[in-house]
């Protein structure tokens, strides 16, 4: 618990002058003021997040956390629960939509283990986190144990200290773990108070008897755990996902060193929600790569108070959302430092 206390006491407000300076930039380039639209507020809040007004954020990072849950048993998901290591050994060999995606803008994907069903012992290129093999079912019981839940956010944190430590500028969430989107939708229906029918959706792509399904299973769990809306680890532990705390952790520990994290869809959001319910100042920190397919997403983001830079109705996870955005950030960073002045292009205005 205290690396958590310890990294929550990191997290500061960012600084107002920052932004205001760094607009003042943006005005004086060749062009009308504001007509670069949301580019100009992502150049902006990339300098004030990182405190430096030229940013490198050229080594960009997407961690790809994986865990399975024990909530599957109640049949809440199209696909078996072999397919969440299987999909890991896809990440690792190149083959899955955020490796491709990834390399198109230079991004390096990072797999994480943090609760995988499956002995990945041997296997080079995976990050082995592994809290537990999976979450319990919580239409059962709690998820996981109050310290699972710390020791999954600890993951979290520790990766982004060493992104820190490497000089890494931009950092993207990513998940894979077959059931999610049932943790999800129970924390964001925990946090928020709303319906369960009202965040819950498709997922994977269920259909109507299995989506009723999936929330009376989720309605169970809630009735069943009584998680503690004002308390956050409560609601992670008792209804979240061991990559959903490893995901809130990396949130954190990004906010505490100044490192501006993209976040990728409904899953990702999930542990961004638990983040910013942890610390107020940790939203200013955060970048909502997109708006998913998912109807509890724009609960999350509305409650973070983020504005989804995408609408590609996505709903794949993994970070696919997370490194198109990043795409766009690098772009509005570009703009900042290499687009002509009016006075150095010899331009009136």
């Amino acid at each position: 618990m205290d690396i958590i206390r310890n990294t929550l006491s990191r997290i500061k407000p960012l600084n107002p002058e920052l932004l205001q300076q760094t607009q003042a930039r943006l005005d004086n380039k060749t062009k009308p003021p504001g007509s670069l639209g949301r580019l100009e507020e992502f150049a902006c809040r990339v300098v004030a997040i990182s405190g430096n007004p030229n940013p490198d954020i050229s080594k960009k990072v997407v961690f790809t956390f994986a865990g399975d849950h024990g909530v599957t048993e109640e049949g809440v998901s199209l696909y078996p629960s072999e397919v969440t290591p299987q999909m890991v050994l896809n990440f690792l060999s190149g083959g899955a939509g955020i490796n491709v995606l990834a390399r198109h803008v230079g991004a390096e994907v990072r797999v994480v283990d943090v609760g995988v069903d499956y002995d990945f012992a041997g296997i080079t290129g995976l990050i082995h986190k592994k809290v537990a093999r999976g979450t319990k079912n919580f239409a059962k019981g709690p998820a996981m144990t109050g310290e699972e839940a710390i020791a999954a956010l600890t993951v979290g944190i520790e990766l982004a200290d060493q992104c820190r430590a490497e000089g890494v500028g931009l950092v993207g969430t990513g998940e894979m773990g077959i059931g999610n989107t049932t943790p999800s939708s129970a924390i964001i229906a925990a946090i928020s108070g709303k319906t369960v029918a009202e965040v819950t959706h498709r997922g994977t792509g269920i259909g109507d008897a299995a989506l009723a399904n999936k929330i009376r299973v989720i309605e169970q769990g809630l009735a069943l755990n009584k998680p503690d809306p004002n308390d956050p680890l409560d609601v992670l532990a008792k209804v979240g996902g061991l990559e959903i705390a490893a995901i809130a952790g990396l949130v954190l520990g990004c906010a505490a060193n100044s490192i501006p994290v993209v976040i990728d869809g409904f899953i990702s959001t999930a542990g961004a929600l638990i983040a910013s319910e942890l610390h107020p100042n940790v939203r200013d920190y955060i970048f909502a790569a997109h708006q998913s397919v998912e109807v509890g997403h724009s609960f999350m983001l509305e409650r973070i108070g983020a504005e989804p830079i995408l609408d590609l109705r996505l709903r794949l996870g993994e970070g696919t959302g997370a490194a198109l955005a990043m795409m766009l950030i690098e772009a509005a960073v570009k703009v900042l430092k290499e687009m002509a002045t009016f006075e150095q292009a010899g331009v009136s205005h």
